[in-house]
């Protein structure tokens, strides 16, 4: 699978410049063999693949090929969209198609070019050979706008090296499939370049994705570095594109460092986003209306303090990144002392600077994804000077972002959607004017911020198992997007609706119901919900035109001052090992699940300790759920049937799903080996350890492993299914306790448990202890066999899990 995505990224990159190069060669011509309009839906589609080969290349090895990828389908995005409004006559006049295509095409003859430095530099020659040559078409066109002198053949022979580059790709991978591996052409044979990557380990980066964001934060300042350094002529239509193209991917770029357990960038990243989307907003603006946007001048005052704590606390995991991010927060003070917002030169300037950062901040990033030898950026020095301190102890290991209940493969997104929520209300206190909504820049903050972002965050903690607060955040992200769009997009004027009124009841209705149930959650929580209602009655009296004056000012005021504490909460709590800043407990609580202290231990099982207490609680008649080669289980000891009895009761086992019996060797059943046929035997040997149960006849081996009164509640008369697990933690338990009585770690007929949050969550104080071994290295059961013919050459499959039929 990742031989087939860097096909599909290289093959992409040269199918893109394969257009580029027949467009550039007959431009010259009064009909070009490509109109433009064509060729920017084919960028598109191009830029598409690529997106698509860097984010899935990215699952396994962080590859310079992801950053060249994502890049790439960044800026042929942006550059097909204008080709699009070029070819349907929306940028009229002469100058107009080159004032909007420099400033990307400036950045990316930048950024390719440090992405083909470093792949020169770590080894990667062929990467570093197409960037380098996209660069020099990049380049070669922005001369090209500029002089008459050099033509459009110089940026066709640039990409047409990209294109060479390509078809030698192309040919080694056929040749080394129609040989089978035996013939691989110098820098083609992925298999070598995969166990170089997983040899270096974890040379790489943690956060592969923090390269291509950190770039298209200079393709949105070169758009106003090059109107501030007379570059372009004006700032318009045409810019639009790179701005939004930019925002959208780091949107993405966002989602995917939450992927990558990098909770600080990726709320950077959603912050930069959206600026870049305000600032087309403000670009865009004028092509209806002559004059500028305003800027709501508190909320910029209030974005900068985000970036600043968020600056802060990135300092402690990278002093380089968070000096980096101080440079948004001097862009966000130049724009809040600006009436002209983007258009004035002072926030051109910062952007200048913003430009330079950002690509050494970038050119760092990358080369610290593949080079051993790294650039410093302070973490070191950062982690010695907190040693020191017995107060603020930063949160590391295994556990850092395990989530509340389930599997999840993302980080923790609060952070990001309490500071939206932040923007979002601080934006409602801007006072426009009600007759032209649009002239505030109100939409971007409301819709992007509160809307976008938010759901984005209420998706993530939906998989993180956080069901009340994704309910929550999800249905405010569609009240600030119905709302934003309604009352600042123009559409509700100064009319006012029986129906909007009905909406918004509705909305208070659902939110009524998240009030109460955050009683049980924390205090934070239910002042969280609390405030957003004060939000909803604002809405819902303005809609019947009774809204007191202050009220519309005060309420958002409020849930913006709680929804900063909340983001500065979820911020210690992901940074430090103690809480500086608590969000309380629940204010009522019910008695059984969660009330209170729990009785059930929860032990660590990377400690040999930790499963030799297990060891004593099943001989002493408990119950446990433990980590397995699969899913979480929960056992008790073959020698205590009142442990047995009490599983049986806790899981409320059905007839038809009899519990199993683990040992861990063969061994364990040698003194009744007489008693097995040889063919069953043998496969017993050849099958275990693995993830395959294998239901074999009940008989006198079952009196062996000292079951007792137990045996009544293990298989069935007439067969038991039994496994070896290919797990070192459960077979050394195993080994400690003797054989185990097995069932599933969740109530019958509900789905397997594949954390061991999720065990006591499921059963309650109906299991004495847990054995806490993270996320499970599978989602899926084992796979059970009938064996009860195999003598007669016959076997069959009551469950397929993990292990499929032909393998077995």
């Amino acid at each position: 699978a990742e031989s087939l995505h860097s096909c599909i990224g290289l093959l992409g990159i040269a199918a893109g410049s394969l257009l580029l190069a027949v467009h550039f060669y007959s431009s010259p011509r009064a009909a070009p063999l490509i109109p433009s309009t064509a060729l920017g839906v084919l960028l598109l589609i191009v830029s598409a693949l690529l997106a698509y080969s860097g984010i899935r290349r990215s699952l396994r090895n962080a590859s310079l090929l992801v950053s060249l990828c994502l890049t790439l389908s960044a800026f042929w995005s942006g550059y097909g969209v204008i080709l699009i409004l070029a070819g349907q006559g929306v940028l009229p006049e002469p100058g107009d198609a080159r004032d909007a295509l420099v400033p990307g095409l400036a950045t990316f003859t930048l950024a390719l070019l440090l992405v083909a430095v470093v792949g020169f530099l770590c080894g990667e020659p062929l990467l570093a050979l197409m960037a380098a040559a996209v660069s020099l078409a990049s380049a070669h066109e922005v001369a090209l706008h500029y002089s008459s002198s050099l033509g459009p053949s110089a940026v066709a022979c640039s990409h047409l090296i990209v294109c060479l580059v390509g078809g030698y790709f192309a040919l080694g991978r056929i040749l080394y499939f129609l040989t089978k591996g035996k013939v691989a052409l110098p820098g083609t044979d992925l298999a070598e370049k995969k166990a170089q990557e997983q040899g270096r380990g974890s040379a790489g980066s943690t956060n592969p994705f923090a390269a291509p964001g950190l770039l298209l934060n200079t393709l949105s300042a070169s758009v106003f570095c090059c109107r501030l350094l007379g570059v372009t002529h004006r700032l318009f239509l045409g810019h639009v594109p790179w701005l939004w193209a930019a925002g959208t991917y780091q949107i993405g770029l966002c989602v995917l460092s939450y992927r990558a357990m990098d909770v600080l960038m990726a709320t950077a990243f959603g912050f930069t986003s959206i600026l870049k989307f305000a600032g087309g907003y403000c670009l865009l603006y004028p092509t209806w209306q002559p004059e500028e946007p305003s800027f709501p001048t508190p909320l910029l005052v209030v974005f900068s303090i985000l970036f600043a704590v968020l600056a802060l606390f990135l300092s402690l995991q990278s002093p380089v990144d968070g000096l980096y991010l101080l440079v948004f927060v001097t862009y966000c003070i130049a724009l809040a002392c600006s009436p002209r917002g983007f258009f004035a030169g002072g926030p051109q300037g910062v952007a200048v600077a913003i430009f330079v950062a950002s690509a050494l901040v970038a050119l760092i990033h990358l080369y610290n994804v593949r080079a051993r030898a790294k650039i410093p950026t302070g973490k070191g020095a950062v982690k010695a000077l907190l040693a020191r301190s017995s107060l603020l102890k930063l949160r590391e290991g295994p556990d850092l972002h395990t989530p509340y209940l389930g599997y999840s493969k993302y980080a923790d997104a609060e952070v990001l959607t309490y500071a939206c929520s932040v923007l979002a209300s601080f934006a409602l206190t801007a006072t426009g004017d009600p007759q032209a909504p649009l002239a505030t820049v109100v939409i971007p903050w409301v819709v992007v911020a509160g809307g976008v972002l938010k759901l984005l965050g209420g998706s993530v903690a939906f998989a993180r198992g956080k069901t009340l607060e994704s309910s929550a955040f999800i249905l405010y992200s569609v009240m600030w997007i119905i709302w934003g769009l309604t009352r600042y997009g123009g559409l509700y004027g100064t009319a006012r609706s029986f129906h909007a009124a009905v909406g918004i009841v509705a909305f208070m209705l659902f939110n009524s119901f998240i009030v109460f149930c955050s009683l049980f959650l924390s205090m934070a929580w239910f002042f969280y919900s609390l405030t957003f209602m004060l939000i909803t009655v604002s809405f819902l009296l303005d809609a019947i035109h009774a809204l007191p004056a202050g009220y519309d000012i005060a309420a958002p005021l409020i849930f913006g001052l709680v929804s900063f504490y909340c983001f500065l909460a979820a911020l210690s709590s992901s940074t430090f090992e103690r809480c500086c800043l608590p969000m309380g407990g629940p204010l009522v609580q019910l008695s059984g699940v969660g009330a209170g202290t729990t009785k059930c231990l929860h032990l660590p099982a990377r400690k040999a300790s930790s499963v030799k207490r297990i060891a004593d609680i099943l001989r002493n008649g408990g119950t446990c759920g433990i980590p397995t080669d699969t899913v979480y289980v929960l056992v008790a000891a073959c020698n205590r049937p009142d442990a047995v009895e009490k599983a049986h009761r806790s899981k409320r086992q059905a007839q038809d799903r009899p519990m199993s019996l683990w040992i861990s060797s063969l061994k364990q059943l040698e003194p009744a080996k007489h008693l097995f046929t040889p063919l069953l035997w043998d496969f017993m040997e050849a099958a275990w350890p693995s993830p395959i149960s294998l239901v074999i006849p009940r008989g006198e081996w079952v009196d062996f492993l000292g079951m007792k009164d137990s045996a009544k509640y293990v298989g069935t008369p007439q067969s038991v299914a039994i496994r070896i697990p290919d797990c070192s933690v459960t077979t050394h338990l195993i080994d400690l306790v003797g054989p185990i009585v097995v069932t599933s770690a969740n109530p019958t007929g509900e789905a397997d448990t594949t954390h061991h949050n999720q065990v006591y969550a499921k059963l309650g104080d109906k299991v004495d202890a847990v054995l806490c071994g993270g996320p499970s290295p599978e989602n899926i059961a084992s796979t059970v066999v009938d064996c009860t013919k195999i003598d007669s050459g016959n076997i069959g499959f009551f469950r397929v899990g993990i292990i499929p039929k032909s393998q077995v």
